[in-house]
């Protein structure tokens, strides 16, 4: 595959533009050993599993969640990593427990140290890093490597991407889904018409912006967090999350004239009510930016262009390839550096 992303001018620009095909090879890399830990997972029939993750990684982790309890019927719980890592208090309940542990680097302390604790209890833990020669992948039972290549920009684009959809390779597996097993190997021609898919129409409504809601639903919700987290990171605006369905529980009364609201609409049943919350903030006079089905779109200021994919889980990982190109354009309409944000580093060392 023929590699065009060094033409892109920022760091987070090119390497987003790597993910869809990137993803591709994934899925074929990882066939035999996802169907082997699938089959492995079936036959340990846990009854519940849980995540472990931060950042970026923890919206992966929410994601998780979605497809596991949707697609496998599994409880899904979030396990906090100072639970391990400051009280070594990781409950006897995580014996023969799926654990999925998150992180592109494999290398945070905190992680590396709940993880353990973890382990210690006797919980089966499943890492899935994009360096499978990290201290957190050697201490996997299941080391499940994403294949996203070298991240140099600070914020995560394409390794959240791969992440999403090794998760998904797993869950597919694991609960043998079939319509999204069949589904997955359109993931690179899905993400490359989510790349071309230009989002940066919403740059002037948003360029002067210094907080905002982003929303989201379902499969989609993570997919918000994770917009919320980028648009905090690269373009310094207090963007926070909330469901479609929870935000008229109170921050609606925060959006007024002119604020912009972003929405990433689910394309499954989640998308119920999609339509009529669009249209209470367009009538609060704020600016609504969506992405979604053409007919839940009537009560966006701009329907953002999206792509069809026959399958709402890859309908959700492509909002997230599409939204990139909006957050790097955005942070150069602010005069902002998206590849260093001020503050952060690439690995968080959290004790």
């Amino acid at each position: 595959m023929t590699d065009h992303s060094d033409a892109i001018g920022t760091l987070m620009a090119r390497e987003t533009a790597q993910a869809p095909d990137r993803c591709a090879q994934q899925l074929a890399r990882n066939a035999d050993l996802m169907r082997e830990a699938g089959a492995r997972l079936r036959k340990l029939a846990p009854p519940f599993a849980a995540t472990l993750a931060r950042g970026s990684s923890g919206h992966a982790a929410a994601f998780a969640k979605v497809l596991l309890e949707t697609r496998a019927g599994i409880p899904t719980l979030s396990h906090a990593p100072s639970i391990g890592s400051l009280y070594g208090a990781t409950s006897t309940h995580f014996r023969d427990i799926p654990l999925i542990a998150i992180s592109q680097s494999g290398r945070s302390p905190d992680l590396i140290a709940a993880a353990r604790d973890a382990k210690r209890q006797g919980a089966l833990l499943i890492a899935i890093v994009n360096d499978a020669d990290a201290p957190l992948a050697q201490l996997a039972d299941i080391c499940i490597p994403i294949h996203a290549g070298p991240e140099t920009s600070v914020a995560a684009t394409k390794s959240f991407i791969a992440t999403l959809v090794a998760l998904t390779h797993l869950v597919a597996e694991w609960s043998g889904d079939k319509a999204l097993l069949d589904a997955l190997p359109a993931i690179g021609p899905t993400l490359k018409d989510a790349l071309a898919a230009d989002w940066t129409g919403a740059v002037p409504l948003l360029k002067d912006a210094r907080a905002m809601l982003v929303l989201g639903r379902g499969l989609t919700l993570p997919i918000a967090g994770e917009a919320a987290l980028k648009l905090k990171e690269t373009s310094r605006v207090h963007a926070e999350a909330f469901s479609i369905a929870e935000v008229a529980h109170g921050p609606m009364t925060l959006i007024g004239e002119g604020d912009p609201v972003l929405a990433f609409g689910p394309v499954d049943v989640a998308r119920e009510g999609l339509r009529d919350r669009l249209a209470d903030f367009r009538a609060r006079g704020a600016h609504v930016i969506a992405a979604g089905l053409d007919e839940d779109m009537a009560g966006a200021t701009l329907a953002l262009p999206g792509v069809a994919p026959d399958h709402p889980v890859l309908a959700a990982i492509a909002q997230v390839q599409s939204f990139y190109g909006l957050a790097n354009a955005l942070a150069l309409a602010r005069g902002l550096d998206p590849d260093q944000p001020p503050h952060l580093a690439k690995v968080t060392r959290t004790l």
